[in-house]
């Protein structure tokens, strides 16, 4: 299965150590984790690069890195990964082996700040979806996000996914949900 995907403008490969630059432009930024969690240090993205590698499921559960295909600047990151519920943060030790993990599995994207505001993360969750639909055995992708962003609930509307109203996930109650099965994805796709 090829791992690297094409959209119009990004590519998106597989995160690797290499990507340590993007991975702190991102995680120590106050602005881009507003919200999305604590903010890190620079130590803990260290400390965490190993587990952001992970892939599983094939290859098909796992991080990106989102690049400008012209340019070669990185953008971001995008991610097929299991939905934590009753934890604050991804259990990294489902994401290994041949299957895909159980439970559901979410779709989520972080740009750094000078990529905002210009299409990237629509074009990238809408290329994931298409990954997840196109080439795996996925039936159902979900996504969380804060109450308040609402950016990133208006690129999940675009590409398709429902809003279900708050949920549990991320080890609390307030999170708005958003979900799309395969067979809505594919009819939202065949009128595109």
């Amino acid at each position: 299965m090829n791992l690297t995907l094409k959209s119009d403008r990004l590519l998106l490969r597989p995160l690797g150590e290499n990507d340590l630059d993007i991975c702190f432009e991102q995680f120590t930024d106050p602005q881009v984790m507003q919200h999305l969690g604590k903010l890190k240090t620079r130590q803990q993205v260290v400390d965490n690069m190993s587990d952001r590698c992970r892939r599983a499921g094939g290859g098909c559960i796992g991080v990106w890195c989102l690049i400008d295909q012209v340019t070669a600047e990185k953008f971001g990151t995008a991610i097929l990964l299991p939905l934590p519920i009753d934890r604050d943060d991804i259990d990294w030790s489902l994401v290994h082996g041949a299957e895909i993990p159980p439970g559901e599995i979410q779709i989520g994207y972080i740009l750094k700040r000078s990529a905002w505001g210009r299409g990237y993360a629509t074009e990238a969750c809408r290329r994931q979806l298409r990954f997840a639909f196109a080439d795996t055995p996925m039936e159902e992708i979900v996504a969380t996000t804060d109450p308040e962003n609402a950016a990133s609930q208006r690129v999940l509307t675009k590409c398709g996914l429902a809003s279900e109203g708050h949920r549990r996930a991320y080890n609390t109650d307030d999170i708005s949900g958003f979900r799309i099965s395969k067979a809505e994805w594919l009819s939202v796709a065949a009128r595109h």
